[in-house]
């Protein structure tokens, strides 16, 4: 009896420890993420937990109930973001379980930034206007590189040539007045002072962030009229994610590219590849065999290993790109058999080094070295049309190659807390670009620039806030000035604004634009080393008003600038010279511009989401001394767009406007400088996109430049070579075009 007592005690003991068990596994913490408007579970929303006393941040993604597990071990500051929402702020402690309602928003009011920020700061709390361009507005773009992604945008003008491929105009500078960074890298391997937007492809990128008017204090020479900053993906939750992208255009663009990176506790790898083809494009009534959009070819590829310990993350990373231009001559007069092909081929490479450190509270310290190259070069073959042999040329100027290689390193020590009043970065910035080739004077020169700089962010009150910062520069070929600036925010109401900033900029002249001859068919571009440094003094105002009530959300606009430059340089036609085709870098004594625009968005959760705005933008210049002056000549810009989102089927329909103004362009003619016109015209884009297998395959299929543009009327120009037209006037577009894409998106998350 006794012993049968005593087993029903065990059994009833076993089953308490088991049942005690049980609630203890039930009773672990979860965080819960739904949606404010729906309730519907947020899956793959991204959950950082940071120790308030340690430190230590940990990372999670939540499952397809929308948990992720609180394994916090002590108090911690909770953060909860996700692509269309906005970021969720708190702090948790450990054991606990909590439900957090996420808010959607579309106005990117929350979107984290990084440019030009002390440490990544929310958009509307940065005391610079930062517009950010999301992957979601990428894909409904049907975006492959930076001229499809930029062609939009109401503040931009963006502009075709042939050879030297597509350029950017920002508050009516461009040229060497524009920094590109990639990751905060400068892209080196600009022609005729431009980059190529063609040759700065998406494939790997999370977004691009853009800042109008000069930001020389924080990143030097080449920051007048902006800085656009591409934000490279990067793999921080899923244990494995890859990513394969098809596209194909009716002009006979097809490109391909695919990425894959794996995650193991603290080490991130990634890779990415791909093949862009164009071949290439004339109007109907151009029958030569010379096209005026050439035939290119690119291959790219790039990688990154991360490492992220508690308070530090060093990334290694590097890249390669390669492009092939075929430039097709006419058939020779007296051989009509024959003829002279040109091949361009760039090839650019870079390897870096990134290190943030968090030391003690509220301070970052960021390191970044980086070592570029980029390599063009000519080759020239005489044609045989019959037999398709080619044989290389023997004339020395229609062979050539010019390389540069650039060395830049960046030291940044900043405090940013957002309870105290006063915070600060200082930051050393030292680059050096070496050219060389028969085509630069001297086959080879060499230029550095190296600077300190300094800003402090004072905010006597919590809604206003002020930045004044001063950059002092030696530069190895010009004197240069003290280089300073102040900001201003001031936060008048909840979701009003205005900024308002003055600066004053330097930019010496590049070596390209000193030393580099570049001759092609269609052009004959020489460099100038009588040209002397810019100097700017600009004005920037801001004012936004931004509201969100239940599921619509709202934002209104309106901003002006005004750029003063001397010795600004630009390349135009020069009397003297041989043929209309040449081309040389001049100064002009002084140049402005003015302008402002206007901007409205408005959505309604989750379907409807539309934009518009307007610009105007003006232009003047002067030469010797207001011997030859002219007045403002403006450009009018209006943008539109609208998206609407089915649910059920998950679709979205994607329209996209733009009218381009008549666009002022100086030039010489004869001894005075004036002011050409490039003619207006309208563009309009469609996209289609559907998801299936919860996402995983994206299918976009559309129509580009609707309105069938191909060429505009232009004048104040020569024969047309260097503007990628003729004489009736300039070539912008391919005519219209249709597409389809398809993505492959798989993502196992832990």
């Amino acid at each position: 009896m006794a012993k049968r007592r005593f087993g029903i005690d065990v059994f009833w003991c076993l089953l308490v420890v088991l049942l005690t068990g049980e609630q203890s596994f039930g009773q672990q913490a979860f965080i819960t993420v739904l949606d404010k408007v729906s309730d519907q579970p947020v899956p793959f929303a991204h959950v950082c937990l940071e120790g308030l006393k340690t430190g230590i941040t940990r990372y999670s993604t939540t499952s397809m109930e929308g948990k992720a597990l609180n394994d916090c071990r002590e108090p911690s500051k909770l953060a909860v973001s996700f692509v269309g929402y906005a970021t969720f702020r708190d702090t948790i402690e450990p054991g606990a379980s909590l439900t957090i309602f996420l808010n959607p928003t579309v106005l990117n009011m929350e979107e984290v930034v990084v440019t030009a920020q002390y440490t990544p700061e929310k958009a509307d709390k940065s005391i610079y206007k930062v517009e950010v361009i999301t992957s979601r507005e990428i894909e409904l773009k049907a975006a492959t590189n930076m001229a499809d992604l930029l062609k939009d945008e109401v503040s931009m003008n963006v502009r075709q040539d042939g050879v030297l491929g597509t350029s950017l105009k920002i508050q009516g500078l461009s040229g060497e007045n524009v920094k590109f960074l990639v990751d905060g890298v400068p892209l080196i391997g600009r022609m005729n002072g431009n980059f190529d937007l063609n040759q700065i492809n998406l494939n790997n990128t999370d977004r691009v962030e853009i800042i109008e008017g000069p930001m020389s204090v924080i990143y030097g020479s080449n920051a007048l009229a902006g800085v656009v900053n591409l934000i490279s993906r990067e793999n921080r939750f899923a244990s494995l994610s890859s990513v394969a992208n098809i596209y194909i255009e009716s002009v006979g663009i097809y490109n391909m590219d695919a990425s894959l990176s794996i995650m193991l506790k603290r080490h991130t790898l990634g890779i990415s590849a791909g093949r862009y083809f164009f071949g290439g494009y004339s109007p109907p009534a151009d029958t030569g065999r010379s096209q005026v959009f050439k035939p290119r070819r690119q291959y790219f590829a790039d990688g990154y290993y991360a490492l992220r310990l508690d308070r530090l993350k060093i990334k290694l990373s590097g890249d390669y790109f390669s492009e092939l231009l075929v430039d097709k001559g006419d058939l020779q007069p007296r051989y009509y058999e024959t003829a002279f092909d040109s091949y361009f081929t760039t090839v650019r490479y870079s390897f870096r080094m990134d290190l943030d450190w968090k030391l003690w509270k509220a301070h970052l310290w960021n390191m970044i070295l980086s070592w570029s190259a980029y390599d063009r070069i000519k080759e020239t073959f005489l044609k045989d049309l019959t037999t398709l042999e080619e044989v290389r040329t023997q004339d020395p100027e229609q062979q050539d190659t010019s390389r540069i290689r650039s060395l830049m390193g960046r030291l940044t020590l900043a405090k940013n807390d957002p309870e105290r009043k006063f915070n600060y970065q200082l930051g050393v910035d030292l680059n050096r670009e070496r050219a060389y080739g028969k085509r630069i004077l001297g086959t080879g020169q060499e230029i550095g620039d190296y600077a300190l700089f300094f800003s402090l962010r004072w905010d006597p009150v919590k809604a206003l806030s002020f930045q004044p910062g001063f950059r002092i520069i030696y530069n190895t070929k010009y004197q240069a000035p003290l280089v300073y600036a102040v900001s201003g925010k001031w936060a008048i109401v909840h979701g009003l604004s205005a900024r308002v900033s003055y600066s004053k900029g330097f930019r010496a002249p590049t070596i390209k634009e000193l030393y580099l001859s570049f001759i092609d068919t269609n052009h004959e571009i020489y460099g100038n080393p009588d040209l002397k440094a810019e100097t700017s003094q600009n004005v920037n105002l801001t004012m936004d008003l931004a509201r969100e009530s239940g599921k619509t959300a709202w934002k209104l606009e309106l901003s002006g600038f005004f750029n003063a430059i001397r010795n600004i340089i630009t390349l135009a036609q020069v009397p003297g010279l041989s043929s209309d085709l040449e081309y040389s870098y001049v100064n002009l004594d002084r140049y402005w511009t003015t302008g402002g625009q206007f901007g409205a968005a408005f959505s309604l959760y989750p379907s409807l989401n539309i934009t518009a705005g307007a610009a105007l933008t003006g232009a003047r210049v002067e030469l010797a001394g207001g011997a030859h002056t002219q007045g403002f000549l403006f450009a009018t810009d209006v943008t539109a767009s609208a998206s609407y989102r089915f649910v059920r089927p998950e679709t979205t329909l994607a329209l996209m406007y733009k009218y381009t103004g008549k666009q002022p362009q100086p030039y010489m003619d004869e001894d005075s400088i004036t002011l050409g016109t490039v003619g207006g015209y309208n563009t309009l884009d469609f996209t289609a996109t559907k998801g299936f297998w919860k996402n995983r395959i994206r299918l976009s299929v559309g129509v580009k430049n609707i309105f069938n543009n191909q060429m505009i009327p232009s004048s104040g120009f020569g024969g047309g070579g260097h503007s990628g037209g003729s004489g009736d006037g300039m070539a912008i577009g391919y005519g219209r075009t249709c597409f389809i894409r398809l993505t492959l998106n798989f993502n196992r998350y832990k």
